[in-house]
């Protein structure tokens, strides 16, 4: 009996043993199926600059033509916005950022924290998820640097704000305690690790927080660099960068590889651990200052912009190497694009013949195409079609939706109006499986477009950006506004909104019923 009773308690034990193996090991299978997520957001990168979309480009992209060929390229995705801070602001929390505290425009090195404490991010969500999570390079979503005591009245919002921001889209660096860590920095929202610089590398101040805190103190200053008057062609364009504070060992030459150095070496740590991660790599180019390493001087026909874009594509294939060789690239969902159209004035399309925006009229800023169509590449080994292309029209804010159901599903996601999954679509399944009714863009000027299907309004005449006429007032009779039809007319260059009334009425419509969402 006593043996028995032995015999018993062993194939318990043995049970409970293999029972805890098994559990174990769903526990190990479940994490295997959670993939890693590598978010590349250029800045500034233009649709027509990428070889594989413009076969006509003066700038050989190799690294990023052959991760098309991996995976998925689509060919009607839109930023946001066609400028920075509201794009940054859509593709983290899934809304339009005109829902925010700052309807229009961008904030300034100092300016305050955009995201709401609380508000759901792609980071917080995955992190729900067990994910590790990190950004590197430029955040430009505000950080609430401390201010000096006594010197709080700078932080009084004033009572007509033309702009309607309703924040504190800079503050003088006077008025701030740089001895003091930030206190609401990308930590605040999701991330457990963040490199950054705190805004456009031509916008001071000019330095790196490391987990929200200065890496060098802020003791040296620059007098700035190819300043041309604002207003003439040649502004903000070259080398240029504003006067202000920088750390005393701040390289801007070295900006675009330090922080690829530093996703990289983020990828080889993550992908020994075991648990997925999630890096949002922003590049802080080729937006201005043009600035192109010594070994890719004269390597595209587009003059140092150009050349920087080259750069660009070298630093997108180191990241694509690091993620190879850690053996994490079977297991690792990879998304490039940038976070608007290209700074890329007429002069220079004259002088390079290289269409930095492709057929798309206008540029960065603006509401046209060019502002605001961008490239946009998956690739996902096992899921996503190598060499497929999708023509669905839709936007950069889709992360937030596309990384709940990555993670199998999270209603944190449910609060971001503007977000659409695109797993449907990067599985082969059909494009109208995403009942997104329609997209928005925003201008710099604040001059809304909306998208439906071939048809595309603009609420107001011009630009409303960068290119000329940035306004124009309507004669008796005249338009006064702008429609589209994107699949026979892709250069906006036929406005036909007094020939269909019809279509005005119902774009308008759609368009105020979307904006009309609140939370």
């Amino acid at each position: 009996m006593i043996k028995r009773k032995n015999l018993l308690c062993v194939l318990l034990i043995f049970a409970y043993s293999c029972h805890q193996k098994d559990r174990d090991s769903t526990t190990v299978s479940k994490e295997e199926r959670l993939p890693n997520i590598v978010y590349i957001l250029a800045d500034d990168l233009g649709y027509g600059d990428v070889s594989i979309y413009n076969p006509g480009s003066k700038i050989n992209t190799p690294n990023i033509d052959e991760f098309a060929a991996e995976g998925m390229r689509f060919t009607d995705m839109h930023a946001p916005s066609s400028v920075c801070t509201p794009s940054r602001y859509g593709i983290l929390t899934g809304d339009y950022c005109w829902r925010s505290r700052l309807p229009q425009s961008v904030l300034q090195g100092y300016g305050r924290a955009l995201i709401e404490p609380g508000q759901p991010t792609v980071a917080s969500l995955l992190k729900n998820h067990d994910y590790s999570t990190a950004v590197v390079g430029k955040w430009h979503l505000g950080l609430n640097w401390v201010i000096k005591p006594g010197h709080d009245s700078v932080l009084q919002l004033p009572v007509n704000d033309p702009d309607h921001a309703r924040i504190v889209k800079d503050i003088d660096p006077g008025n701030i305690d740089f001895s003091l860590p930030v206190t609401d920095g990308p930590r605040e929202h999701g991330f457990d690790y963040s490199y950054i610089l705190p805004a456009s590398l031509d916008m001071e101040p000019y330095c790196y927080l490391q987990n929200d805190t200065l890496t060098e103190p802020l003791t040296s200053t620059t007098n700035g660099n190819n300043l041309h008057p604002k207003g003439t062609p040649e502004y903000a364009t070259g080398a240029f960068w504003r006067p202000g504070l920088m750390s005393p060992h701040f390289d801007f030459n070295s900006v675009l590889p330090n922080c690829t150095d530093h996703a990289v070496n983020y990828i080889k740590q993550k992908a020994k651990s075991g648990k997925p991660f999630f890096l949002y790599f922003a590049m802080p180019a080729p937006h201005t200052p043009w600035l192109p390493a010594k070994e890719f001087i004269g390597k595209s026909k587009a003059g140092p912009y150009g050349d920087y874009v080259t750069e660009v594509d070298a630093m997108v294939g180191k990241v694509l190497q690091a993620i190879k060789e850690s053996g994490a690239a079977s297991n690792t969902i990879v998304i490039f694009t940038s976070d608007n159209g290209p700074y890329w004035r007429p002069q220079y399309i004259q002088k390079y013949q290289h269409h930095a925006a492709y057929i798309f009229r206008g540029m960065k800023a603006d509401a046209w195409e060019g502002g605001h169509r961008v490239p946009f590449i998956v690739r996902w080994p096992g899921h996503v079609k190598a060499g497929s292309v999708s023509n669905l029209i839709a936007t950069l804010a889709n992360l937030m939706a596309t990384s709940a159901e990555l993670a199998g599903g999270d209603k944190m996601a449910d609060s971001s109006f503007d977000s659409y999954s695109l797993v449907p679509v990067l599985t082969g399944k059909a494009d109208s499986s995403i009942v997104q009714k329609a997209i928005i863009n925003e201008s710099s000027h604040g001059l809304y477009a909306v998208r439906n299907g071939s048809w595309k309004l603009i609420e107001g005449l011009g630009s409303g950006g960068f290119s000329s006429p940035v306004t124009a007032q309507p004669g008796p009779g005249e338009a006064i506004g702008q429609l589209y039809n994107i699949n026979t007319d892709p250069s906006e260059t036929n406005n036909l909104y007094l020939q269909d009334p019809g279509k005005v009425d119902s774009l308008s419509h759609l368009m105020d019923s979307i904006k009309k969402l609140k939370h």
